[in-house]
């Protein structure tokens, strides 16, 4: 119902909530809402009118619990999160530009971070820029990653943020794993942007270490890629190079670094001087 002397009125979401508020209070509290309700139509036929536009304003693409959260936290600069809704309300702090809210917003998501719901918020994080996040979600990433990468949360990464998942030396799960994980996000990448496996991974795949890879474990890889050519065929002869030549050869040295979670192989003490 509305509130009193509310003057205002919001539709939200495809449930099309009415939302009433105050014009005063979010005009004092946002620009963003400033822009909205104090801005007069310039120049309209329609409309000649000069005073600020009345409503109700339409706002299809938030869910309404979402929207009454920011609204919440504009009457009382306090804010009442779960995990469900914590990620959304997010995004609309920074299209909103309420540095505050954003703040409460990271807080609670490092909070309450769950397995199946990193890799959502790394996204967000490297997407708004939240670098404190980001590093949170890594770490956590780096602490449990077999059990990461069979979440959907995994799988619906961009390719610029698994590479960056992908560039850490904490990763704990063996190389072998990792390829597999990467070729079923590959796939699922490629249904939902309809490009073939090796456009979507071309930037992850260069993170893959393969000359950690056994000679048999490698001979394998090469007969599964040739059913999706997920792995350049040069990265896979860099690999079986590095075998012939007990060393890295030509590679970059990250990509013959064993991880924290690697499994120990014989020709590994070829391969990184640093290896016992």
């Amino acid at each position: 119902s509305p509130l009193p002397n509310s003057d205002v009125t919001f539709v939200v979401g495809r449930e099309q909530q009415k939302v009433f508020a105050h014009r005063c209070v979010l005009v004092c509290r946002c620009q963003a809402f400033q822009g909205m309700l104090c801005q007069g139509p310039v120049d309209s036929e329609d409309s000649p009118s000069s005073g600020p536009p009345q409503g109700p304003f339409i706002l299809g693409n938030v869910q309404p619990e979402v929207f009454l959260t920011v609204i919440e936290f504009l009457y009382t600069n306090s804010v009442t999160l779960n995990r469900h809704i914590a990620l959304e309300v997010l995004t609309s702090s920074v299209e909103y530009g309420l540095q505050d809210l954003c703040k409460l917003c990271v807080k609670f998501i490092k909070d309450t971070l769950s397995i199946e719901q990193v890799c959502e918020a790394l996204q967000a994080a490297v997407t708004y820029g939240q670098a404190d996040l980001q590093q949170h979600c890594l770490s956590f990433i780096e602490g449990c990653t077999a059990a990461v990468v069979r979440t959907q949360g995994f799988h619906e990464l961009s390719d610029v943020v698994l590479a960056r998942v992908l560039r850490s030396d904490r990763l704990d799960v063996d190389e072998l794993d990792l390829v597999q994980a990467v070729r079923e996000w590959a796939h699922v990448s490629s249904a939902v942007l309809e490009r073939s496996v090796s456009e979507v991974a071309a930037l992850p795949v260069r993170e893959l270490r393969l000359p950690l890879l056994a000679p048999s474990e490698l001979a394998t890889l090469e007969t599964h890629n040739q059913q999706d050519l997920l792995i350049p065929m040069e990265s896979i002869a860099a690999a079986w190079r590095c075998h012939a030549l007990r060393k890295g050869s030509g590679l970059p040295s990250r990509l013959c670094r064993p991880r924290r979670g690697t499994r120990p192989r014989e020709h590994h003490r070829h391969l990184d001087p640093h290896a016992k």
